[in-house]
């Protein structure tokens, strides 16, 4: 949106020729802004609650970083998933406070810390090696502004370790669960709760666990009538949809 649209904007706004809501109503549906290579939609947070994140594989170092730099100038609050160190220094270089999560590959940059989310999101995963997958929803959840609470190595081979936890999976108001091999955990956390649980399949496992297709299946076919299922390692978009039920 360039000054004069905007002054022409709070002008009517100051003259009574336009309501606030119908001055929201017409941001929401401005253009973005075209760097050529990217076209970020500033306004997303406007429509939709959340602002747009980097998704950084195939992406070159400097047009993350001028992606991120420029949405940094705008926002509190920046994400971008699937980095690597090399591209963080890239980031890092123009925006000197973003954080780099390594076992993720999150790049964050979290000014706004203010919690906005109604209740506790939990993080669960069955093994370690789910791990990454578990801290790219953790990670996101924490950048649109929850409380978040992670869970680690807590599978169904020794379910022991996840009943040591009662107290967090009944104070989520929602919970997200990572588990690769055949995917039994979510549907054994869902059937301790009353709040919704994502579950999300990794792509752990040996020959037969299909890349996180049996996983995935298995989510799929839960019993337990209160999970909904993501894409196969997409911890972002469990931590995103997370946020927005979080929110409701």
């Amino acid at each position: 949106m360039d000054e004069a649209t905007l002054r022409r904007l709070l002008e009517e706004v100051r003259d009574r020729a336009l309501s606030p809501e119908e001055a929201i109503t017409r941001l929401r549906h401005l253009p973005f802004e075209d760097l050529g290579f990217a076209k970020i939609d500033h306004h997303r947070p406007l429509r939709v609650g959340m602002p747009e994140v980097i998704y950084c594989a195939g992406k070159s170092g400097e047009q993350i970083a001028e992606i991120f730099s420029r949405m940094a100038a705008r926002s509190g609050n920046v994400l971008a998933t699937r980095a690597d160190k090399e591209k963080y220094e890239a980031v890092r270089e123009t925006v000197r406070d973003a954080e780099f999560h390594p076992i993720s590959g999150c790049i964050s940059l979290h000014r706004t810390r203010e919690i906005t989310g109604r209740g506790l999101i939990g993080v669960i995963c069955a093994g370690t090696s789910d791990l990454p997958i578990a801290e790219e929803a953790a990670v996101t959840a924490r950048v649109m502004r929850n409380e978040v609470e992670q869970l680690c190595d807590v599978g169904v081979a020794g379910l022991h370790r996840l009943l040591a936890h009662r107290d967090l999976l009944q104070r989520a108001r929602v919970l997200i669960v990572c588990a690769g091999m055949e995917g039994a955990l979510p549907s054994v956390v869902a059937g301790m709760v009353a709040a919704p649980v994502i579950c999300v399949p990794t792509s752990v496992g040996y020959g037969a666990s299909f890349a996180g297709v049996a996983a995935l299946l298995g989510m799929l076919n839960s019993c337990s009538p209160n999970t909904a299922v993501v894409n196969i390692d997409n911890g972002f978009g469990a931590g995103y949809l997370a946020s927005m039920i979080n929110r409701l």
